[in-house]
């Protein structure tokens, strides 16, 4: 049996997969002040220190609004180089191997910004990220529920337009206030674009949320799903259908969706044959990284490194790659943790 130390060593090498992770909501403190320089805009911020005072959240309303203000901070199509390959040199370093980053378009276009102009960034981006860590990544588009369905049409015609290593659409922004439904035609375009399609649900609203994303939208995968427990009907035609979960445990602490990591439903859904993927959404805002997902997981909710190596499996398994490249990576990665055993 492995040592607590050997197994934390281990889960930290585990090779991994991350679904649900916001590029803007990668931008660490001090590029924040990079952000504000680089924009001649006023500093909010003196130092590192006092912003990450700043992404302390009191609920889930007030950190949208802490999140739109450091949308307000990306002036210039440029600078969505830097956040997209610090998101990535972040999850390397917790030996992460693929990423689906979401790129919430419409926010910095409705704010004078080039779409075209901003995915060849973001790519800028993953290439270098891909030449100096051998990280993978794909991009998934938020058409962010707030600006409503027709500008979701109006995202998909600039995805038509260019979509270069675009896999998927999601739908991200305030759930309580803006339901998934009227989304429905969007969403059908999309998959006839062959785009795969996400939906954020059941993370500030409760289970019909889930629902519509599944019934009206046709998701593969919802982001966080934590209302999902509170629906065992909803758990069986998750389960039945194959839809992952893409938990985010301390993003759902940090916004006061669940009380404490001990109430987060994740045990649940693995108890119940889910697939479910584990993932940082924010990482920068909510002061963590794959690693320290995993090592919670471990420490707090007993998972065993082998279960949590499933967990990763989950991720590559319903990720948006191709088949012959997931099946390349899944045999890397089995290959990797067989050595990984054999060496402890």
């Amino acid at each position: 049996m492995l040592s607590l130390m050997d197994a934390e060593q281990l889960i930290k090498k585990l090779p991994k997969a991350e679904q649900h992770v916001h590029i803007v909501g990668s931008t660490r403190p001090e590029t924040l002040l990079w952000l504000a320089e680089d924009s001649g805009l006023p500093k909010l911020f003196k130092t590192a220190k006092d912003a990450r005072r700043f992404f302390k959240f009191r609920d889930f309303p007030h950190f949208i609004d802490v999140y739109c203000t450091v949308v307000d901070f990306v002036t210039k199509e440029s600078q969505l180089e830097r956040l997209t390959y610090e998101l990535l040199e972040s999850d390397a370093r917790c030996n992460v191997k693929y990423v689906e980053a979401s790129f919430s378009a419409p926010d910095h276009v409705l704010r004078g910004l080039d779409y075209g102009k901003m995915l060849d960034a973001v790519n800028r981006g993953i290439s270098r990220a891909r030449m100096g860590f051998g990280v993978e990544c794909n991009i998934r588009v938020d058409l962010v529920r707030n600006y409503g369905p027709e500008k979701g049409m109006e995202v998909l015609d600039w995805i038509e337009s260019k979509n270069d290593n675009v896999v998927s659409i999601d739908l991200g922004g305030s759930e309580e206030r803006f339901p998934a439904k009227p989304y429905k035609q969007a969403y059908q375009r999309a998959r006839k674009m062959g785009l795969h399609l996400v939906a954020h649900a059941g993370e500030a609203a409760g289970p019909e949320s889930i629902w519509q994303a599944v019934n009206e939208l046709g998701v593969e995968r919802i982001g966080h799903g934590v209302a999902a427990t509170d629906d065992p009907a909803l758990l069986r035609h998750l389960k039945t259908k194959g839809i992952a979960i893409e938990a985010c445990l301390t993003s759902n602490v940090k916004t006061r969706v669940v009380r404490t990591l001990k109430n987060h439903p994740i045990k649940t859904f693995y108890d119940s044959g889910l697939t479910v993927t584990v993932n940082t959404d924010d990482p920068s805002m909510f002061g963590t990284d794959m690693n320290k997902e995993y090592l919670q997981l471990h420490r707090q909710l007993d998972f065993s490194p082998s279960e949590l190596f499933k967990l990763s499996l989950n991720a590559l398994n319903s990720s948006f790659l191709p088949e012959e490249s997931k099946s390349r990576m899944r045999k890397a990665f089995i290959k990797e943790y067989d050595r990984l055993l054999n060496k402890g």
